[in-house]
């Protein structure tokens, strides 16, 4: 792949997912594009794409290319400190006696283990409150439909499980006869998985949510298209809801409706309660 083949691939990718790949990747861009093209028996970079980007057989081929380049290993608990932000805001929330359905919303969830650790935190929350309620719900979206299909599947490797205590693991994961984990009915009923393009985030029927939870995908995007996304986000939460995103994504981010969670350890804003604070 040449320099001018390289910017053509990395201009595509950008345009219909937001990705960046930057020139460092260049080999992952590769790996990627060659997996495909040796399936097909396409030899040319060039051929290659002129198939992907003309008539229906082309689309259907982006989608199957898209599986190869967006999918992302993650794991249950990545950050702790950002779910023990989360379990101190909803605890918050639930002592303010709210009369509607808690609602979270997972971003770019992968696999589905971030959405599966954020039902953890709920269920251990209402296990240990005096408050007898399960009315929550969990979206989770992503662009790919393999890990999609992967996350509605709910069965997870030992090296998945990192982030969780022993007790945890005992409590929410079974293990089976093959060495997979699977998580409990308990926290599988409560995920909505969803195929969903960050790109077209303003199509996205989900708002009024009490956390927003988007770590390690605003890394692949250019910092322009990065302030746009997060302020969409924000415009999505409920007065007094959060949004948690991965420590050190942004720096030179501020949204008027939002103040900073007081926490050095995360990167976590929360939605005002009224737009009169700022007078």
């Amino acid at each position: 792949m040449d320099g001018q083949q390289f910017r053509q691939w990395q201009a595509l990718l950008e345009l219909r997912t937001g990705v960046c790949i930057s020139a460092e990747r260049k080999v992952y861009l590769q790996t990627g594009l060659g997996t495909r093209m040796r399936a097909l028996g396409i030899r040319d970079y060039q051929a290659y794409y002129q198939y992907v980007t003309e008539g229906i057989s082309g689309a259907v081929e982006w989608s199957a290319l898209v599986e190869w380049l967006t999918i992302r290993e993650t794991s249950f608990m990545r950050h702790r400190p950002s779910f023990d932000c989360v379990a101190r805001h909803l605890r918050a929330r639930m002592s303010e006696g709210l009369d509607r359905p808690l609602q979270l919303w997972s971003v770019g969830c992968a696999s589905g283990e971030e959405a599966y650790s954020l039902a953890i935190i709920l269920e251990q929350l209402l296990s240990d409150s005096a408050i007898q309620r399960r009315d929550y719900g969990i979206w989770a979206t992503d662009i790919s439909q393999q890990a999609l299909d992967q996350a509605r599947r709910g069965c997870y490797p030992a090296r998945r499980l990192g982030g969780l205590t022993d007790a945890e693991i005992h409590q929410w994961l079974e293990q089976q006869p093959d060495g997979q984990y699977q998580v409990a009915a308990a926290l599988h009923e409560r995920v909505c998985f969803t195929r969903l393009n960050i790109l077209e985030l303003a199509q996205a029927p989900i708002r009024d949510l009490d956390i927003i939870f988007c770590q390690n995908l605003l890394i692949y995007f250019r910092r322009w298209r990065r302030r746009e996304l997060l302020n969409q986000l924000a415009s999505r939460l409920a007065p007094g809801g959060v949004l948690v995103i991965g420590p050190g994504e942004i720096m030179d981010w501020n949204n008027p409706s939002l103040e900073p969670v007081a926490d050095d350890r995360v990167q976590a804003y929360r939605r005002r309660e009224s737009m009169e604070c700022l007078e």
